[in-house]
């Protein structure tokens, strides 16, 4: 099996990046990051001390006095170059994310695009960002008009599993609205964000203390949203870290953007067309390993569609070529981690000790040339009840259960009430009054019809209801109300 060349075999220990400078860290807490392909560590991850913590949003405070005060004009100008370099180093991009991830070089590639999108959507925000409205002769010689001004630092609190797009559903909006950053990346995936800083540093041109970038765990993150220095944290991440986030930025009174969990249905109709769709069901439950919070969990068949589902769903996903992501012909990667790895075999367990029928099972799966990698293949579960733990919670693997609905109704009141989580469902027919009665009906952020995977668009905000999220704006176009306030001004002259 021929490997594309790597970036490096490994990395040493990780830097920070704090006024336009590399510093190695004092920390004597080190992580270690892996190519979950091998299994082998390729770079050392140093855990930021509290004077680090405090050093970075010192630098970005420093950098926001000069900053906010730059014209939006001139600020997007380094938005055009942080675009042209993301695209001129894209491919190298994909290919440090599936080093670090597991990812298939096609998925990384997805990844690096949506990054991308999200400086375009940033661009276009600075040349249609209305200052407000201006209302003159509100009164006898008054005149009314509201202005949008920038906060100052925010935090960027990152997960491992999407380590350039999530990073950028804040960063570009931040920057170019006049507010400077401090990233905390995933301590399991820092490589792909490490790279972009680099980048930053080289050809982009950002003034000093706007990027700077840490490292850490939850100590950190910790840290950082209860600085005085932060005006506000966007979060991505597990559900019981959300939770943890979202309260303590209420108690600072930090405003958040914080995005949690999901377990995600996936309907199927008798009317579907699974001839043309079974390709995205596959992709939605096994695309990414199943790591994503858009992933397919539950395949929800209603009525006569249960056979030929489950049927087509084993038959496509057991044809998948597992193996490293950075083999062009692999179809699905190794999972992040050996703790992830045994986390989901746990889960798996447990489903069978539930009574669910294990129709398909990956957990031998194996690549004989890596035997160190952290590989599953898809695993499939029929039988699977509503009440059953499998149906419920959350496993961020490769594993899809498999659900018996009588109708339409009882598989929205299964969505409904199955489950704490409201990010994605989707439903796969050919109906339009099932399609609309679907999208009106059900309490998730994403709705898909005939698709997989509804992710929005840049400039469409990352929706998500119940433990799926905390707060009131969304990730991607929303943040431009999130990094700014307005001011109304009353005059009379």
């Amino acid at each position: 099996m021929t490997l594309r060349s790597e970036p490096a075999a490994e990395y040493g220990t990780l830097k920070l990046f704090l006024d336009n400078e590399w510093k190695e860290s004092a920390s004597e807490e080190l992580g270690l990051s892996f190519n979950p392909a091998t299994g082998r560590v390729i770079a050392k991850v140093p855990f930021a001390t509290k004077e680090e913590v405090d050093e970075a949003v010192e630098s970005a405070r420093r950098g926001y006095g000069k900053w906010s005060k730059t014209p939006i004009t001139e600020r997007v100008k380094h938005l055009f170059k942080l675009k042209e370099t993301l695209e001129n180093n894209f491919e190298e991009l994909a290919v440090v994310s599936t080093q670090n991830h597991g990812k298939t070089l096609a998925e990384s590639r997805g990844d690096v695009r949506r990054t991308i999108d999200n400086v375009d959507t940033a661009i276009s925000v600075a040349y249609t960002l209305a200052k407000g409205e201006t209302l003159d002769e509100i009164a006898p010689g008054i005149d009314e008009f509201m202005v949008r001004e920038s906060l100052g630092v925010f935090a960027i609190v990152c997960p491992f599993n999407f380590p350039l797009m999530i990073p950028f559903w804040f960063l570009p909006y931040a920057i170019v609205l006049g507010d400077t950053v401090v990233v905390k990346p995933s301590e399991i995936t820092p490589l792909p964000m490490q790279k972009v800083a680099d980048l930053v540093l080289q050809e982009v041109g950002l003034p000093s203390g706007v990027f700077n970038l840490i490292h850490g765990g939850k100590e950190v993150v910790e840290l950082l949203i209860s600085n005085s220095g932060v005006s506000g944290v966007g979060f991505v991440g597990s559900t019981s870290a959300a939770k943890q986030v979202y309260k303590l930025a209420g108690e600072h009174g930090k405003r958040a953007i914080v995005q949690g969990g999901a377990k995600n249905s996936i309907v199927v109709m008798p009317d579907a067309d699974l001839t043309r769709s079974i390709g995205s069901i596959v992709g939605s439950f096994f695309g990414n390993s199943g790591q994503r919070c858009l992933a397919g969990s539950n395949l929800v068949t209603v009525g006569e569609a249960h056979e030929k589902a489950l049927k087509s769903l084993v038959t496509t996903s057991t044809k998948l070529k597992l193996g490293p992501g950075l083999e062009e012909t692999t179809e699905m990667g190794p999972v992040v981690t050996s703790k992830a790895k045994e986390r989901i075999l746990g889960d798996i367990a447990r489903g069978v000790g539930e009574g669910a029928k294990l129709v398909t099972d990956g957990r031998d799966a194996e690549v004989l040339e890596y035997p160190d990698g952290f590989y599953l293949g898809p695993s499939i579960f029929d039988d699977v009840s509503p009440d059953m733990k499998i149906s419920k919670e959350e496993m961020f693997g490769p594993v899809a259960s498999v659900v018996s609905a009588k109708n339409l109704d009882d598989a929205i009141e299964m969505i409904n009430r199955g489950t704490n989580y409201g990010n994605m469902a989707c439903i796969y027919t050919t109906n339009g009054k099932n399609a609309r009665e679907f999208r009106m009906r059900v309490n998730a952020g994403n709705i898909g019809i005939n698709i997989g995977v509804a992710a929005p668009a840049a400039n469409f905000p990352f929706g998500g209801r119940r433990d799926s999220f905390f707060g009131v704006l969304h990730s991607q176009i929303d943040t431009v109300d999130f990094f700014t306030d307005k001011k109304v001004i009353v005059s009379r002259w």
